[in-house]
């Protein structure tokens, strides 16, 4: 990756170093102000976790999500999604319950559950959310009859869905951030200036695609993207849970073969197969 050019802000693990990381809070605040419209935000705290760099090579649960508390009383998970694995409302809940959970230590009543956001950014349009004419949408429980009516407050969902930005485009603080999320080489200047988070955040992307050592990571991250792409796009997904569910190993090892074809990484075969990254090895010889 050549040093001057700008990382991608898709890149979740380059998402989070924007977003995510103490000392941004600023920005994230902004952001999140943008999105959160019916929520005067005062502070945020960021739960930053160090990001190992075998964690780049794996879907490890949250490691690239960000985790953010918002006036000490709201919790907030933000995620950049990238591979459309076709279950993204399932994992969606999953998300939204395991942070809701951990409001609420062993003892206390339900009534001290704390208000849990989940912010969803993704880079492919979800088919279930075909008929919505607008990139962003806001998620709550309501009553089938009385839509007006939500059963509680306490879980928001927000998903921008990064390709209908072009088509549903508008007029709103958030636009600019998605301008940048989606390309900030294309942004006016103007645009940037104008908004002084914006312009920090600007500021640390140039920063850290100056780094060698950040542009490495991102690069790693974004190996590991193109090699869950090229499977899902091949459609072996399917296949491969067929093959280990019957436990099948000539179905695992005809999978492997066609994942070699296609030069994805050996641990990554072996995670999505089942077999080792030695049996792998051999299919080769």
């Amino acid at each position: 990756m050549l040093i001057g050019k700008l990382l991608k802000p898709t890149n979740d693990y380059v998402f989070k170093r924007i977003f995510g990381y103490v000392g941004n809070e600023d920005i994230t605040k902004a952001l999140l102000m943008s999105i959160l419209e019916n929520i005067n935000i005062k502070n945020i705290t960021l739960d930053c976790k160090e990001i190992l760099e075998q964690d780049l090579r794996t879907d490890k649960f949250g490691i690239l999500d960000i985790r953010a508390i918002i006036d000490e009383s709201i919790q907030c998970n933000i995620e950049m999604q990238i591979v459309d694995r076709k279950d993204i409302e399932n994992r969606l809940l999953f998300y939204w319950s395991k942070l809701y959970a951990k409001t609420i230590n062993l003892g206390e009543q339900y009534i001290t559950a704390q208000k849990t956001i989940l912010i969803l950014f993704v880079d492919y349009e979800i088919s279930a959310l075909e008929q919505i004419h607008k990139y962003l949408s806001k998620w709550h429980i309501c009553e089938d009859e009385y839509k007006n009516v939500i059963l509680t407050k306490n879980l928001e969902i927000y998903i921008i869905e990064l390709p209908k930005f072009k088509k549903f485009t508008n007029n709103t603080e958030l636009s600019n951030w998605v301008k940048f999320i989606i390309n900030p080489e294309v942004i006016k200047m103007s645009e940037i200036n104008n908004n002084e988070a914006l312009k920090k955040a600007n500021a640390v992307l140039q920063n850290i695609s100056n780094d060698e050592r950040e542009q490495e990571l991102a690069f790693k991250r974004e190996l590991y993207i193109m090699d869950q792409k090229a499977i899902e796009a091949a459609g072996f997904d399917k296949g491969v849970k067929q093959g280990i569910e019957q436990g099948k190993k000539e179905e695992q090892i005809k999978i492997a073969k066609k994942l070699l074809e296609q030069n994805i990484d050996i641990n990554i075969i072996s995670k999505v197969t089942g077999l080792t990254t030695e049996e792998i090895e051999n299919l080769e010889k």
